[in-house]
């Protein structure tokens, strides 16, 4: 049994918690039902099988709930609490609807990962639009990431994933997948255009891709590292070496899309500074952090990097476009939003 849209309103039920939240509000990813009851937050794996990641059994998202939680306590490691169980209580079984609990007894019917609530006032995303974020705290932030790409594990099967075919395979794979929606989120041109380019500087530069691979650049990094992942908060509740900055939601289900080039991680947040027209932060995070790391290397593949993530974005909103169960109202924001991840992704071209 898993949890499924017609049976996740018995959670929205404060007597479903053991805190007893007065108010508790749904968030809907792809891949994941999120409860935010303003203390704590619940994060619940959809059944499904996407491709690049497969929760179709309990087990499978037991195992993957364990992997979030360990894997983002790198990062935030104060927020990320326990996986906890969703149980069917046993009492009037005619109404089970009603009757989820979480951290409850008996056998569990699902799994979630327990959470401490993060200030969504302090989150990077909302910050940037009202002008709050400093180049200091662009700068603890490029802090942390060194450090945590310095200690990040690496080894022989991480390092395979910086050679060339498994680039190749990544940016072929995301050519493969949007080319459905040529003529929706990104134009022939445009696809024509970032496609020769992806395809032209891999070939043109495979002595440096090979240099980073024997030069250890090849990390367990945290895979999708963009303004909203990012959270200041003052929070003493919160410990967080390098300061109070929390960068959270890591990519637990592939490791794939996690063993990367470090420069391919600080490219990511660059192009999500760029892209709320904060050059001069992106510029600093970039500048921060090549000195710290002492990795000017980094600076010849940053436009690269920076392209392949927005591209990547813009495909990501583009499958939200498949979804049955986001409305069609919010489908013309994700539209929007596909269309300018595209272009930003030629702006590096």
């Amino acid at each position: 049994m898993s949890i499924l849209p017609s049976t996740v309103g018995a959670l929205l039920k404060s007597r479903a918690y053991p805190h007893k939240p007065q108010k508790i509000e749904l968030v809907q990813t792809q891949m994941s039902f999120i409860l935010l009851t303003g203390e704590y937050v619940y994060k619940i794996k959809k059944p499904v099988n996407l491709g690049y990641l497969d929760y179709t059994t309990l087990e499978k998202r037991h195992f993957f709930c364990q992997q979030e939680l360990e894997l983002n306590r790198r990062l935030c490691p104060g927020a990320y609490l326990a996986v906890v169980p969703i149980t069917m209580s046993l009492r009037g079984a005619k109404r089970r609807s009603n009757l989820l609990c979480i951290e409850g007894r008996g056998k569990a019917i699902e799994y979630a990962v327990k959470m401490k609530q993060l200030p969504q006032d302090r989150m990077m995303d909302v910050l940037l639009p009202r002008g709050q974020v400093t180049l200091e705290m662009v700068a603890k932030v490029a802090e942390k990431l060194v450090n945590f790409h310095q200690k990040a594990e690496t080894n022989q099967e991480i390092a395979a994933f910086g050679r060339l075919d498994v680039i190749r395979q990544n940016t072929n794979e995301n050519f493969a997948q949007t080319e459905k929606y040529i003529g929706t989120s990104i134009t022939a041109e445009q696809y024509r255009h970032l496609k020769n380019y992806t395809d032209d500087f891999v070939d043109s530069n495979a002595s440096l891709f090979d240099k980073r691979v024997g030069e250890g650049k090849i990390r367990d990094c945290h895979g999708d590292l963009h303004a909203a992942h990012v959270c200041f908060t003052d929070d003493t509740r919160l410990p967080s070496p390098g300061g109070q900055v929390c960068i959270y939601d890591c990519i637990e289900f592939n490791d794939r899309f996690r063993y990367s080039d470090v420069a391919s991680e600080v490219a990511f947040l660059a192009m999500d500074l760029d892209r709320y027209q904060q050059a001069g932060l992106s510029r600093h995070l970039v500048d921060t952090y090549v000195g710290l790391g002492h990795d000017e290397e980094l600076l010849k593949l940053l436009d690269f990097y920076k392209c392949y993530r927005a591209y990547v974005r813009g495909k990501v909103e583009s499958f939200k476009l498949d979804d049955p169960y986001i409305p069609e109202e919010e489908k013309t924001k994700v539209l929007t939003a596909a269309r300018s991840y595209f272009q930003l992704a030629e702006s590096y071209v």
